[in-house]
């Protein structure tokens, strides 16, 4: 099926997609605007042991979810804190503070739907953030 017939099918194996590493933290995209017509991008989100995520931040025009595929991750909405373990959801509403972390002793890692998406674009930038701030 060529580009512009539909949307197309998407199968990665596990641990492969689109990386970006930042110290102490991975972000694999599954798909993203390209792929989606820029109706969401999914990207997993892998902290080390006893690490800081983003920091607190917001996005004014896009919803994010967030599912516990790893360990346990503490994910901040507004201000309260949240622990995400496997098989546990969290939605976070466009325009609501947020920010995650690994708390714990153990790698932990998030399954991420950024709707609508785009957010994958910022990639670069902010590696590069990181790399300099580190």
């Amino acid at each position: 099926m060529d580009e512009g017939s539909g949307p197309q099918i998407i199968k990665l194996a596990a641990g492969s997609g689109r990386s970006y590493d930042m110290p102490g933290m991975r972000a694999i995209f599954k798909a993203d605007e390209t792929e989606t017509k820029e109706a969401y991008s999914v990207s997993e989100w892998w902290l080390e042991a006893n690490t800081t995520g983003p920091g607190a931040h917001s996005h004014e025009a896009n919803d994010e979810v967030f599912y516990g595929i790893g360990g346990v991750m503490a994910v901040l909405t507004g201000e309260e804190w949240h622990d995400i373990g496997p098989g546990d959801f969290l939605r976070i509403p466009a325009g609501t503070i947020h920010d995650f972390e690994n708390r714990t002793d153990a790698r932990a890692g998030l399954l991420n739907f950024f709707i609508p998406g785009g957010f994958e674009r910022n990639m670069p930038a902010i590696v590069d953030w990181f790399k300099e701030n580190a």
